[in-house]
């Protein structure tokens, strides 16, 4: 672990209650841009972005990798690299079956993102 990682707050980003008001609200906090940010570079990739959606609208919440490698023109190493930095990242989390690798969505992860981009307020 790096000294900057190490020194960064805890921020839970797998609580179901938001980390930070919406970015539309008020400024994000240097250490918790900090700590967000990962998630969002993740998500800065074509690829990673068509595999977390792949991931995140699975059937049964989740999918095997066989299934993913054979929707892009890239090579198996290729796609399994794009899915260590998502979850590395803490976008999904990964089960190895036999031969097979399953991956699933972190719904509560997403939900942290998607409100701190919120731009209008979450209704009751």
């Amino acid at each position: 672990m790096s000294k900057q990682a190490a020194s960064l707050p805890v921020i839970d980003l797998t609580a179901d209650v938001p980390c930070c008001p919406p970015l539309a609200q008020r400024r994000v906090p240097a250490e918790t841009a900090a700590v967000l940010a990962p998630a969002f570079k993740a998500l800065g990739d074509p690829v990673r972005l068509q595999l977390m959606s792949m991931i995140a609208s699975a059937t049964g919440g989740e999918v095997c990798v066989c299934d993913l490698t054979p929707a892009f023109d890239l090579t198996g190493p290729t796609i399994s690299h794009h899915l260590k930095t998502l979850r590395e990242a803490g976008l999904v989390d990964a089960e190895r079956r036999g031969t097979w690798v399953y991956y699933r969505a972190r719904p509560a992860i997403l939900r942290q993102l998607a409100g701190l981009l919120a731009v209008e307020p979450p209704t009751a």
